[in-house]
């Protein structure tokens, strides 16, 4: 009975790592779950009082020096405070704990410990952030969930104007909701994956009744391969002062239906009401703004400039949405370009080659965003720092979105594709 019962176990430890690592590949999440959290998380109960020890986030109620004999003795306190810590919650990835500070300390020497939990907790990576006066918020990752972003799997974006783009570093999915972000800013040098976001914000929205209008400066050269499902191309300078000036013009117009039927936005409308929601995407934002210096160039710069600028205050409540790219975005493009970055809350910032483009992309917001962004290597492909109107930031990888991909999706829902009877100029589909 015996070799038959140890056999018998043999088989079924065999089974079930079999099964582990079938679930480690297929659902990450409950892996982690399963086996991973609650294993850190007694790790880190443990050690708690050690580690907070070891890296001086512990307090004392007594001073640290004495005299004696007329002289002042210094030295460390024998008894110490540690902060007290919540239990770590589960994260898809990882987990979080809060930490209450005791009277005296500041989120600093959390910051600087960062590097310490993560050694001491055997996981990949902690980031620590100050949610509110007194706490401290530590998040950890189990692995780096930016080496394939494309592994969990992603659900279909449950609102209107929602993408999924991408993942996290938190291991959860990277969404760009033009609900609540209204315009986005991308910046990133050539191959470091700029385009592959637009191409994967593209077949997100394409099975969504939102018209999508492109501008590529570029000939058509990236935004040429979603054609059938973009209401409006425009490949230059002057065809994109026509479809920006109309784009104006029909703003105007749902100001005036949401003035008269009382609503301030058209999600106040009634749905058989509501105009059709438009997303404009600006493929290399310096080709609109450059110019060789002559008059009329000057004119069709500063015509471009002004129409986006009205687009990005006004667009938010009535339904236009700008997504403005670019290799390089900086003030010597012209003061049009800061006005703009202004207005763009969203940001998204891949490898760049100048300091100043991640500055004028995430300097107004964080930061700490802008140094974490020039740490992006030229591996990294895809990996972006992005950012919302509310100051947060978060590292994230988009899905690779190749140029067959996204044609075949432009062509599969083409026939979802708005007709604007207003967008007259440049290339209507």
């Amino acid at each position: 009975m015996g070799p038959i019962l140890l056999a018998f176990c043999l088989v079924l430890l065999a089974w079930l790592l079999v099964i582990g690592k079938e679930v480690q590949q297929r659902r990450s999440d409950w892996h982690w779950y399963l086996t991973g959290y609650p294993r850190t998380a007694l790790l880190v109960m443990l050690t708690w009082r050690k580690v907070a020890y070891v890296n001086d986030l512990t307090v004392s109620h007594k001073p640290n020096h004495h005299i004696v004999g007329g002289l002042a003795v210094r030295g460390e306190p024998l008894r110490t405070l540690t902060p007290r810590c919540s239990f770590p919650r589960p994260t898809p990835n990882g987990l979080e704990l809060t930490v209450r500070l005791r009277a005296g300390q500041t989120p600093a020497p959390f910051l600087a410990a960062a590097d310490a939990f993560a050694h001491s907790w055997r996981i990949h990576a902690v980031r620590v952030i100050s949610p509110e006066r007194g706490l401290v918020l530590i998040s950890a990752t189990a692995n780096d969930p930016l080496e394939h972003p494309g592994r969990p799997a992603v659900a279909a974006p449950a609102a209107l104007l929602s993408a999924v783009v991408g993942a996290l570093e938190s291991g959860r999915a990277w969404v760009m909701d033009f609900r609540q972000v209204p315009h986005w800013l991308i910046v990133g040098a050539t191959q470091s994956g700029k385009s592959s976001l637009i191409a994967r914000l593209v077949t997100q929205l394409a099975p969504q009744p939102v018209a999508l209008v492109g501008i590529d400066c570029k000939g058509g050269m990236e935004l040429g391969l979603v054609e059938s499902r973009l209401s409006a191309l425009a490949t230059s300078r002057s065809e994109a002062v026509t479809i920006l000036g109309h784009l104006v013009t029909d703003m105007q117009g749902r100001m005036q239906s949401c003035r008269t039927a009382g609503a301030r936005s058209i999600w106040d409308l009634p749905e058989k009401f509501r105009p059709v929601p438009v997303v404009v995407i600006v493929d290399e934002l310096a080709e609109l703004y450059l110019t060789n210096g002559s008059k009329e160039q000057r004119a069709e710069a500063e015509q471009c400039s002004t129409y986006l600028l009205r687009l990005a205050q006004l667009g938010a409540a009535l339904g236009v949405h700008l997504v403005v790219a670019g290799q390089r975005v900086g003030s010597d493009l012209g003061p049009g370009v800061t006005a703009l970055r202004a207005q763009l809350s969203g940001r998204v910032c891949h490898r760049v080659n100048d300091p100043g483009t991640a500055e004028m992309t995430l300097g107004d917001l964080n930061k700490d965003a802008v140094v974490v962004a020039q740490s992006i290597g030229e591996t990294e492909q895809g990996v972006a720092v992005t950012a919302g109107d509310l100051g947060g930031w978060m590292r994230g990888r988009s899905h690779l979105t190749t140029p067959a991909e996204v044609q075949e999706t432009a062509a599969e829902f083409a026939h979802l594709t708005p007709h604007l009877p207003h967008l007259n100029g440049g290339t209507t589909a």
